[in-house]
């Protein structure tokens, strides 16, 4: 495909995407009937349907009108191309470019907050109350693309094994200095899922924040420890390297379709990692550690998927809150006297967060707060908090 042919491509998309398709189905749908498009190919279109939506608004309001069109123009009118070259209606090109869409882009007009840093307005008085003084800077990095991290299995490797592995296969990382076991792909990060390394366990995709938190749960070998909602496993997996096959690491959660890649993952990684299912969860009881990985509103990983934040709601939210609520308070059952309760969401919003805390102090006053962590893309990573909260004894 050209150049042109993927822009049209990707104004087909968003159309469909703006309409309400879901981004990875809508993407997925078209790759799918579009067997003449190569690996770069498709690549090259999601990677312009993703960074259009990370910021659609301010790309509509540059570009005139909030459709497929008005976006890749204001899209590549911004990454400073050419448009007369792309835009020229020839073969499978989008139409040249009217005067009154040249005329639109020349003359920008002065964006309000929600739209100038591409969030939905009513989300407004919560980024501002949660990120203070750092509101612009954050929300400024959520507009680009996310850095793709990887974390070296332990079990498996040393940091130099695996770098020294994934440059063969021409996947190049950079060690980041403050966070132990972590790697930054610089370049071929599309090459992972075939690399040796990758198959062999030697490293896992997770980002820097994500692998924070794992370590900020204070976990050691030996412990007794439940993910209460492991989901696809990507902090279980920490949690073993960080445990060294030392304890005993359990896995549940209420969808137990959402671990269905686990015991793959955990094979590959060389992980012992057992498994529960609803109707198994009393097998948890007195553990030393309970990481509840929460389920939010995913504001702190808007990079990674954009679509996300255009489909929140103020019913939806209130209603992820209400669930935060009931899962911290199922959740503390399975903690022993003395044992640590370890609340994470990857959120930015103090609502799914402090103030989650502070709900569950008012109900449990035998807990004590003892820390709290938080993340953004300002500290290198994504959005996240972490709090743990101690069973008196």
């Amino acid at each position: 495909m050209t150049p042109s042919a993927r822009l049209s491509a990707a104004i087909q998309l968003l159309d469909q995407i703006l309409a309400g398709e879901p981004a990875e189905r809508a993407l997925t749908r078209w790759a799918r009937a579009s067997r003449y498009a190569g690996s770069k190919d498709r690549a090259s279109i999601r990677d312009i349907v993703y960074d259009c939506l990370r910021q659609k608004r301010s790309l509509s309001h540059l570009g005139g009108a909030m459709n497929g069109r008005a976006i890749v123009v204001a899209h590549q009118f911004r990454g400073q191309v050419n448009l007369n070259d792309l835009f020229t209606g020839e073969g499978f090109a989008p139409a040249a470019l009217s005067d009154a869409e040249a005329g639109v882009l020349q003359n920008p007009q002065p964006a309000p907050d929600p739209v100038r840093l591409d969030f939905p307005d009513f989300l407004e008085p919560e980024l501002k109350a949660s990120l203070g003084d750092n509101f612009d800077e954050i929300l400024t990095a959520m507009q680009g693309r996310a850095p793709v991290d990887l974390r070296v299995n332990t079990l498996k490797a040393t940091l130099a094994e695996a770098q020294n592995l994934l440059a063969r296969d021409l996947i190049f990382t950079d060690i980041l200095p403050d966070i132990p076991d972590a790697l930054r792909i610089t370049q071929n990060p599309r090459k992972l899922n075939g690399s040796l390394a990758y198959r062999y366990g030697f490293v896992e995709l997770q980002d820097v924040s994500s692998q924070r938190v794992a370590r900020f749960t204070g976990v050691q070998p030996g412990m007794r420890v439940l993910d209460y909602c492991a989901g696809g496993g990507g902090k279980t997996l920490a949690l073993a390297a960080l445990m060294q096959q030392q304890g005993a690491l359990l896995a549940h959660d209420v969808n137990p379709s959402r671990m269905k890649d686990l015991p793959e993952r955990a094979r590959r990684a060389g992980a012992k990692i057992q498994i529960l299912p609803p109707n198994q969860l009393d097998l948890a009881r007195q553990c030393d550690l309970v990481l509840v990985d929460a389920p939010c509103s995913g504001s702190g990983a808007w990079r990674r998927n954009p679509d996300s934040k255009w489909r929140l709601s103020v019913a939806g939210l209130e209603k992820l809150t209400q669930l935060q609520d009931e899962i911290l308070g199922l959740a503390k059952d399975f903690v022993k006297p003395g044992g640590k309760l370890v609340y994470a969401t990857c959120s930015l919003f103090n609502l799914e967060n402090d103030q989650r805390i502070q709900h569950f102090m008012a109900q449990n006053p035998d807990w004590a707060l003892t820390d709290e962590i938080h993340l953004t893309p300002s500290t290198g990573g994504d959005g996240f908090f972490g709090a743990t909260l101690v069973n008196k004894p």
